[in-house]
């Protein structure tokens, strides 16, 4: 049913970037819970049919995920040690390193990769990190889990901070594009918040700074050390801190 079809889907605001989903019941506009912005989405219902269904692949980014088989082979997802590990178990040295290079998109980057196994020969061989402890997120991934989308990049900061204790430490190193965009919740001094860019962020939106604080900044009980390292634009609060360093005092 077109119905139910439309309720799978979500909308990307031209404005925000920002995804959200689509009412369950036919309207011409729906408002971003993000930016507030207007967003037309489709005629009322028409007699044909057709026409709807073309509207709906002009304006909606992406189309639902399919349901897997669970006797398929990509139910059958790559083992990873980190991501498999059972709930409540966790490493007192943890890190999460993402490099994104943009390869299909004209402004790609080079060096990211490299960068982001240079970390990890630094983390392993320097500051005593076990590489099955280490979550590594690349377009070269075989892993699913492990290709920079936003979700996964999401997914793994969660991984990062999960049942951390006092004496852990911590690594976020992230090196990619990274954007700004108007702060509409009025809580940025200039006006703009930070963000770093998945692999998938032109249709399924930017990881704001608001929301990297929210995951691994906010959750951190005391005595447990998190280094960031963010090479990417814009980069300079992308933590969302509450003190910023100035270089001029």
């Amino acid at each position: 049913m077109l119905e139910e079809d439309l309720m799978e889907h979500k909308i990307v605001c031209p404005r925000c970037r920002q995804k959200f989903p689509l009412p369950s019941t036919y309207t011409e506009r729906v408002i971003c819970p993000h930016c507030r912005l207007e967003n037309p989405i489709l005629r009322k219902r028409s007699s044909s049919g057709n026409c709807m269904k073309e509207q709906l692949k002009k304006i909606l980014r992406g189309s639902p995920k399919k349901p897997v088989a669970s006797g398929s082979s990509l139910a059958k997802r790559p083992s990873f040690r980190a991501l498999d590990q059972e709930p409540g178990v966790s490493a007192p040295k943890r890190a999460v390193l993402c490099g994104v290079t943009h390869k299909n998109w004209k402004y790609k980057l080079k060096g990211t990769i490299n960068d982001v196994f240079n970390m990890k020969d630094l983390l392993t061989q320097v500051y005593k990190f076990e590489e099955k402890n280490i979550l590594v997120l690349t377009e070269e991934q075989t892993d699913k889990r492990l290709i920079p989308t936003k979700v996964n990049i999401e997914n793994c900061l969660r991984w990062l901070v999960k049942d951390c204790q006092g004496g852990d430490s911590l690594v976020f190193y992230y090196s990619g594009h990274g954007l700004r965009q108007p702060d509409f919740n009025n809580d940025e001094r200039d006006g703009f918040d930070e963000t770093i860019c998945p692999v998938d962020f032109l249709k399924e939106g930017m990881i704001l700074d608001n929301d990297i604080y929210a995951t691994i900044v906010k959750p951190l009980p005391e005595g447990v050390t998190l280094h960031a390292i963010v090479d990417a634009s814009h980069s300079g609060t992308i933590l969302d801190l509450e003190h910023v360093y100035d270089r001029k005092t």
